[in-house]
């Protein structure tokens, strides 16, 4: 069979799966998506019924859990994923820590944790940025003393995504002051369970609650935790960033937001009754942006292959996590200026999958606000957009 064939009916069942699995109610919960992540209890059904297909986590290698599929089946299932309105899965396990344990977790650490985070019995969070420590993330001071075979944890990790829903966090430690702060730092697993961990749940603008504070207070872990070596952590914190930064698919996302701003713009009149998609200056911006995700596109598909050839992205990663998410606020802005009025209207409430009710406006603009507000963190997390820079200056352009 050739491949185009061979893809084309790839494609068609992963359609039929989606038209036999995907609820209405879960579709719902896509479609009002306004951050990169769901309604948690919607995020979670998905969760399991891929699992249960044997489709949770297509990046892995097969041995772990994983498809077996190639690179372009992986983009086809996640393309198709996020145009069905399929609820995004959460990235902090599937994403990142799995690929990470794999490549440097005991076969212990493996082999408890692994098969939990594919059935999603384990809800995982990420213990990085601190108060006082986000784009300089080497400076972070939660420290872990080491007394006997167990760590005691103090300190307090912020911006800490679904830390309300999950049940264990992998976090970046400080064991060691001496040398470069790089040097002192080691990544442990903790159970959010153990006495002495508080969570803060942290109210967005949009009015919803993603990100929380974590505290801890003589929180007891065992060393067994401690990925890598101990001091050596900030080895296996690069690695992971890697995924978190090269893994999420942008392209994907760019072309849904595009088509999105291609209906609002038809159904949205001016000033003349006409529709917006005639206006020569909104589609000139539009083309931009269009012109702007295909390089997206062709450099996330370098990324994919190095994957594939069982390399890490590298600085690649930095250069589409600092282009997409420009891109993706872009995207946003002109959505905003494309509906005008019709985004002022409040009505936080309709954003819940299990809203029956009315709503002001337009359907097509009800998740346009939220979704500008939600997505201007973007050149924040994960490292700065500043911080990308600096990295693609260093490696790719010797500077």
């Amino acid at each position: 069979m050739e491949k185009q064939e061979h893809y084309a009916e790839f494609r068609l069942r992963v359609r039929d799966f989606l038209d036999h699995h995907l609820t209405p109610d879960l579709r719902r919960a896509g479609r009002l998506m306004t951050s990169v992540f769901a309604d948690f209890e919607a995020t979670m059904a998905w969760h399991r019924i891929l699992f249960q297909q044997g489709w949770v986590a297509p990046d892995w290698p097969q041995e772990y859990g994983g498809t077996g599929w190639d690179i372009q089946e992986r983009y086809i299932f996640q393309e198709e994923c996020k145009l069905a309105n399929a609820p995004s899965l959460l990235p902090m396990g599937l994403q990142m820590l799995g690929p990470m344990l794999i490549r440097y977790g005991t076969a212990e650490q493996k082999e408890f944790y692994l098969p939990r985070l594919l059935s999603g019995e384990d809800v995982w969070c990420q213990g990085y940025s601190e108060p006082g420590a986000g784009s300089d993330l080497a400076s972070l001071k939660t420290s872990a003393v080491r007394d006997g075979d167990i760590f005691r944890i103090n300190g307090s990790k912020i911006w800490t995504s679904y830390a309300q829903h999950s049940n264990r966090i992998f976090c970046l430690v400080r064991t060691s002051k001496e040398g470069k702060p790089q040097q002192g730092i080691s990544f442990i697993l903790v159970d959010m369970d153990a006495p002495g961990i508080k969570v803060d749940p942290i109210v967005g603008l949009d009015g919803r609650v993603e990100q929380c504070q974590v505290f801890f207070d003589d929180v007891e872990v065992p060393v067994a935790n401690l990925v890598g070596e101990e001091n050596q952590g900030w080895t296996v914190a690069k690695y992971l960033l890697e995924f978190e930064r090269g893994g999420h698919n942008f392209t994907i996302d760019l072309k849904k937001q595009l088509g999105k701003l291609h209906r609002q713009m038809a159904e949205t009149r001016g000033i003349n009754g006409a529709s917006l998609e005639t206006y020569p200056v909104l589609g000139s911006r539009l083309a931009d942006l269009e012109i702007d995700a295909l390089a997206v596109e062709y450099t996330e598909l370098r990324i994919k292959g190095a994957n594939s050839a069982g390399e890490n992205p590298g600085a690649l990663s930095s250069m589409v996590k600092l282009v997409g998410t420009e891109l993706g606020q872009a995207f946003n802005e002109l959505s905003l200026d494309v509906l005008g009025p019709a985004v002022a209207p409040c009505q936080l409430e309709a954003l819940e999958p299990c809203y029956d009710g009315d709503i002001v406006g337009p359907r097509y603009a009800l998740t346009a606000m939220a979704e500008y507000i939600n997505n201007r963190a973007s050149t924040i997390y994960g490292g700065t957009a500043e911080i990308q820079r600096d990295i693609i200056a260093k490696q790719v352009l010797g500077l």
